[in-house]
């Protein structure tokens, strides 16, 4: 199984509504736990501190006792390394949305004669719509950008992460961080290959830190977008289809 970004750390910063990605309540933190243990779904999990990672899954929750088992590594060095971190961080999906949680002070022990983590249930869990979070993602090689005019800074390019025909994506370097959920910024420019710039009103939605597992950090700030001109949700599902197109030739290409 693929994990989609499994080898970044996603953290969210602000939202207009964090509800809609972080759970806190104990009750449905363990239903989903329970949803990912029943459908024997992978999960990746990573030391922290620490680069040792490996593909487990869930043998056991407890609700009552507030535990859950995880499976250990095949590798004993792994998991000795692992059984003296602070933190283990877990990413997986389930039903195509993104899992992420933190599981505290991980204890090694034996389960059923193989090496297993028993930690307290997560205190919250992420949780990613792929509508919400992946829409497309730019190739590296269309540089797509977003022009932004700040007050006081003149205007600003930035990097456009992914897109939608109602939302962009912005890498926004850490000491440009003024975007805050609710945030919005009139008379802005998203450049498309082989299209006129697109004029438009951006919202900010939400903010997110992400983290590579080589330690590169950049802020995602996910927008709404608004007062487009006629065609600007044309074009930018033309641009959408012709890079899905090119991105499937180009896989079956090398199938």
């Amino acid at each position: 199984m693929t994990i989609e970004h499994e080898l970044t750390r996603v953290e969210l910063l602000q939202a207009d509504d964090p509800s809609k990605y972080l759970l806190k309540d104990r009750r449905e933190i363990a239903a989903v736990l329970r949803r990912l243990l029943d459908a024997r779904e992978l999960v990746r999990a990573r030391g922290m501190p620490g680069d040792d990672s490996f593909l487990t899954a869930l043998l056991q929750i407890d609700e009552g006792d507030s535990v859950l088992v995880l499976d250990g590594s095949p590798d004993e060095s792994i998991n000795a390394r692992l059984g003296r971190t602070t933190q283990l961080d877990c990413v997986t999906q389930l039903d195509k949305v993104r899992i992420q949680f933190v599981l505290e002070r991980p204890m090694l022990q034996t389960w059923r004669s193989g090496a297993a983590f028993r930690a307290a249930l997560p205190a919250e869990l992420l949780r990613l719509q792929r509508r919400e979070f992946y829409r497309l993602q730019a190739p590296a090689t269309h540089a797509l950008t977003c022009s932004v005019p700040l007050p006081g800074a003149g205007e600003i390019a930035w990097r456009i992460i992914d897109i939608s025909g109602g939302g962009i994506a912005i890498a926004v370097p850490p000491n440009d961080a003024s975007f805050a959920p609710g945030d919005e910024f009139a008379g802005c420019r998203i450049k498309l290959p082989d299209s006129p710039p697109i004029h438009a009103r951006l919202t900010v939605r939400n903010l997110f830190r992400l983290t590579t597992r080589n330690g590169i950090g950049m802020l995602r700030a996910g927008c709404e977008l608004s007062d487009m001109p006629p065609g600007a949700d044309e074009a930018i599902q033309r641009y959408i289809l012709k890079t899905e197109r090119q991105r499937s030739a180009r896989q079956r290409a090398l199938g």
